[in-house]
């Protein structure tokens, strides 16, 4: 979680929202794709962190499908990087910060928990959390100009 981390503070100082994630290979360890948001850099709305390390990974792999991966990433994902997890297969999820507004995992749809989802990965959450969710709160603080986050 400490290089998903530092991918979010690159993130952050590139004005992206702060989110790193990473994918990796659960038998040896082997980082295979790492990304960090580029839906500003990129105008693409779907440039999240999760979606472009699933991509790269999927690419570095030849394969559309990572049953033996795992993902990390600092932030709950939404909906619609869920869905891609579980259309990728991970095996594992492990997740930073949790997100009651636009996470879908713990909170809003609970995608893996629906009798329609094509895949549920294991889940881990909170992972670094503290670290994770400050990085979050002091980048949008900022972005109001200092205000409080509530």
């Amino acid at each position: 979680m400490d290089r998903a981390l530092a991918l979010a503070r690159a993130a952050a100082a590139a004005g992206e929202v702060p989110v790193g994630a990473l994918v990796v290979e659960a038998a040896t360890g082997r980082v295979l794709a790492a990304a960090a948001n580029r839906t500003e850099a990129d105008a693409d709305p779907t440039a999240h962190a999760e979606i472009l390390a699933l991509r790269a990974a999927a690419a570095a792999t030849g394969a559309p499908r990572l049953p033996e991966c795992d993902l990390y990433v600092t932030l709950e994902p939404c909906a619609m990087c869920a869905a891609a997890i579980a259309f990728a297969r991970i095996r594992r999820l492990y997740f930073g910060a949790f997100d009651p507004k636009g996470g879908a995992v713990d909170h809003g749809p609970r995608l893996f928990s629906q009798p329609t989802i094509h895949h549920a990965p294991e889940v881990v959450g909170g992972v670094r959390e503290a670290a994770c969710a400050a990085l979050l709160k002091d980048f949008f603080a900022a972005r109001r100009g200092g205000a409080e986050s509530g």
